[in-house]
């Protein structure tokens, strides 16, 4: 097989139609567009697969179009109130609250840092 070649029988006019059609309801405007979220290489950007990567293409699309209708259709959760949300404080942040601000920018500015007061 020669470099660059496609390993295989090129797609069918309707596997390439029914492509572009996912990947227009995904919002690419084209096979080019869509060459970098859909890790397309250089000759599939042009729109020229092989019917195995078609179908490949083809079949995570669909999936992707049903995660999404699933993801729509289930229910919105709850937005938790503020006093719910507590960040997680680390061991290593609750060490450094109990040094002082004069020792913490003095090290920093040791380590190459530009410190200033708020």
């Amino acid at each position: 097989m020669a470099f660059g070649q496609p390993a295989g029988p090129p797609a069918t006019a309707k596997q390439t139609r029914e492509l572009l059609e996912l990947l227009n309801e995904a919002g690419h405007t084209d096979f080019r567009d869509a060459r970098g979220p859909m890790g397309f290489n250089q000759r599939q950007a042009g729109g020229r697969f092989t019917r195995d990567e078609a179908d490949a293409f083809i079949a995570q699309l669909q999936e992707w179009a049903e995660i999404a209708e699933s993801a729509d259709a289930a229910p919105t959760p709850v937005a938790p109130t503020p006093q719910a949300i507590k960040p997680k404080v680390t061991a290593a942040e609750r060490s450094l609250k109990s040094v002082p601000a004069e020792v913490l920018a003095a090290e920093l500015q040791r380590r190459g840092w530009v410190v200033m007061e708020p």
